[in-house]
């Protein structure tokens, strides 16, 4: 190969199973003049089971191995300085049972969390006075404010989350879609900061 340029961009984050051999391709994207799918193809690490849920590779152990075998070629680096990689074991799917009881378990949860802020907040009382303020008459049920207003909460839910089961209302992310994403990127810093520490490498895997 001519003394040609390359351009190698690290990915975020990617699945892969214990024992797995990581190329090139598999954890970066690369641009190439030529010889794209040779270099794509450079084995690049294997993780066996005793690694963990998760692990890193750095980008400098990538342009190593490209350099170890196009000694000629121009890289270029562009992007994150490392990938973490998720290990994902194929274990049964949940069962309908399963999935039955998470389901009632949930419903149920957030019915009676609901039903106790409402008395939390005297809300009952709330609408009775708020009847009679409108009415001049006192009435132990307001059906007239609650019906409204139960329905309400579940509309407002569907709009907050912007998601009514699959169907999105639209591209703006939810709060709930937010903080997970916060989340998860804390969790794949701290993983990052945690494999560094524990100077993780990996066992190589010979390029010949």
């Amino acid at each position: 190969m001519t003394s040609s340029q390359v351009f190698i961009q690290m990915k975020k984050r990617i699945l892969a199973r214990p024992g797995q051999i990581l190329r090139v391709g598999d954890v970066s994207r690369v641009l190439a003049e030529e010889d794209r799918e040779q270099i794509e193809s450079l084995p690049v690490t294997r993780f066996g089971p005793e690694e963990g849920n998760m692990a890193v590779v750095e980008l400098m152990d990538v342009v190593r191995i490209i350099r170890r075998e196009y000694p000629t070629l121009d890289i270029r680096t562009v992007g994150n300085p490392q990938v973490l990689i998720e290990f994902k074991k194929i274990g049964p799917k949940p069962g309908w049972i399963t999935v039955a009881g998470v389901w009632l378990l949930l419903f149920v949860g957030s019915g009676l969390a609901i039903m106790n802020f409402h008395t939390d907040v005297s809300m009952k009382e709330v609408h009775e006075r708020i009847y009679y303020l409108m009415t001049g008459m006192h009435h132990s049920r307001p059906l007239i404010l609650q019906i409204p207003y139960s329905l309400g909460i579940g509309l407002g839910m569907v709009l907050f989350f912007n998601h009514l089961f699959k169907q999105k209302f639209n591209d703006e992310p939810s709060p709930l879609e937010l903080e997970v994403f916060m989340y998860q990127e804390s969790i794949d810093q701290y993983v990052i900061d945690h494999e560094k520490t524990k100077g993780q490498k990996g066992s190589r895997v010979p390029s010949g």
